[in-house]
This record gives C-alpha cells, sequence and structure tokens, in this order.
C-alpha cells in the first residue's frame, strides 16, 4: 500500500512543475490585459470627456496632465464601484 502511496506522490510531483508555470503564466497574462484594457477604456472615455486636457497634453508633449487626469478618473471609477459594495 505504501509503494502505491509513493508511487502517485512521485507522479504528482511529476506534473506539478509544468502546471504551476502554465498556471501562474496564465494568470499574469490575464491581469496584465485586464489591466490594459482598464488603461485604454480611461484614456477612450477621458479622450471624449475631456478633449481640451488630451489637446493640450498631446500639443505640449507634456505627459503628466493627461495621467493626472487618468488617474483622477480611475479613483473616481473605483471609489464608486466600490461605494456599492
Amino acid at each position: 500500500m505504501a509503494a502505491v502511496e509513493e508511487h502517485r506522490v512521485e507522479e504528482h510531483r511529476n506534473l506539478e512543475p509544468g502546471r504551476a508555470g502554465f498556471g501562474r503564466l496564465a494568470t499574469v497574462t490575464v491581469f496584465l490585459g485586464a489591466l490594459a484594457a482598464v488603461i485604454a477604456g480611461a484614456t477612450l472615455w477621458l479622450l471624449l470627456a475631456n478633449p481640451v486636457a488630451v489637446a493640450i497634453a498631446l500639443e505640449g508633449g507634456e505627459i503628466s496632465p493627461l495621467v493626472e487626469e487618468l488617474a483622477k478618473l480611475l479613483y473616481a471609477a473605483f471609489a464608486g464601484l466600490f461605494g456599492y459594495l
């Protein structure tokens, strides 16, 4: 009986590294994709909601006003979302 258990443990150890690596890769990929989608959506929303800030940022070559507006937008969105919870 112990030999059977030991064989199962050995099989489990052999299969685990491949599965764990793929699972971590999939998790990181999904997280980065979701983060990119949120930032892209916020940028599009900012372009539609406040085109003057976007135009000023693009004209002057200064990215900090655009990043500041994006941060405010994301903060307001998450604050509203957590307000429901």
